[in-house]
């Protein structure tokens, strides 16, 4: 770091505090300390306990539902800024309303949008996300807007588990998340293979065409998220049924919401592979599972910025 630059300050917004501090560690800095005041009406307020003026403050939370994980970094934005940061981060992990990027239907709003829009005008002058639903998103913003991949150390699991690459075939659950596959398919030197799904609504589909062969082999199942976990399960199935020896799934973003867990505990997947950018409750974890942290990923990110390098070498897939 140049010797003419102050540090940086590290926040974390409450619920990604675990994360956040991976993340200071892998950059060598405490995290700040953040004081939240909660009112009885369900109001809350969140205070810097130090001096933020004229640092470059990186401000670190997934913006899931409920909303206030959202109006939290909102808040911590609109404080750092009034606090006279010279230069407002917000890093999100996951970047929650992500899947609402297009007027699909009369009457609706384009969610990720309006978030853009709220992080803008709250105070941020970059934002830094890892893979986002829908890349079109980065379009959005006015500012920097730095979209990072897990595949960096999802690779590196993906080779622990010895498989021969001859015998192993990249499944793709759907057509969104094919270029994705396709991509680390060709990196890991396997298959490729496609299921082609109906939505017949929201958070239920079913699958109506397989193309690629997976009999005798082993299926990696690999998207940005698991909700529901239907599309995961609905795939693994889909697998097992056209032969394939054992099915791993692995995902970005383990949200697993509703039925997800019982679905996956109930289902032909052998191996789930997710990383923290969601802090997963003790009541969710599962036997099969393994968390991989993204930490070493966003602190290169955070170093980078901080110190005027590219980070492009990040991006690349």
């Amino acid at each position: 770091m140049p010797t003419n630059q102050l540090a940086p300050k590290l926040f974390a917004c409450s619920q990604s505090t675990k994360l956040a501090e991976k993340i200071a560690q892998e950059y060598g800095y405490e995290l700040g300390k953040v004081t939240t005041t909660h009112f009885n009406d369900g109001e809350f307020q969140p205070a810097f306990e130090e001096s933020v003026r004229g640092r470059r403050v990186f401000l670190i939370g997934s913006t899931f539902p409920t909303a206030d994980n959202l109006m939290e970094m909102l808040l911590m934005l609109d404080a750092a800024k009034r606090a006279s940061a010279r230069h407002i981060t917000a890093v999100m992990p996951y970047f929650g309303w992500a899947r609402q990027d297009r007027k699909d239907q009369p009457r609706v709003p384009i969610s990720s949008r309006v978030l853009v829009d709220m992080f803008t005008a709250a105070g941020a002058n970059r934002l830094i996300s890892m893979d986002l639903h829908s890349t079109q998103i980065q379009g959005f913003a006015s500012i920097p807007f730095d979209h990072l991949y897990s595949r960096m150390v999802l690779l590196e699991e993906i080779k622990k588990l010895e498989l021969e690459k001859d015998n192993c075939v990249v499944l793709a659950p759907d057509v969104g998340s094919a270029l994705m596959s396709q991509a680390y398919a060709k990196r890991l030197g396997m298959h490729f293979a496609l299921i082609e799904k109906r939505r017949y609504e929201h958070n239920r589909a079913e699958v109506t065409h397989l193309i690629g062969d997976l009999k005798d082999r082993h299926v990696l199942i690999i998207d940005d998220m698991i909700d529901t976990a239907g599309t995961t399960v609905n795939a693994a199935t889909a697998a097992k049924e056209n032969g394939a020896k054992s099915v791993t799934a692995i995902a970005t973003h383990a949200i697993l919401s509703g039925p997800a867990v019982e679905r996956i505990k109930e289902s032909n997947i052998s191996n789930l592979i997710v990383t923290d950018t969601l802090e997963i409750p003790e009541d969710k974890k599962m036997e099969q599972m393994k968390i991989i942290t993204v930490s070493q990923i966003f602190g290169q990110a955070i170093q980078r910025i901080h110190t005027g390098e590219s980070v492009s070498a990040l991006f690349e897939f």
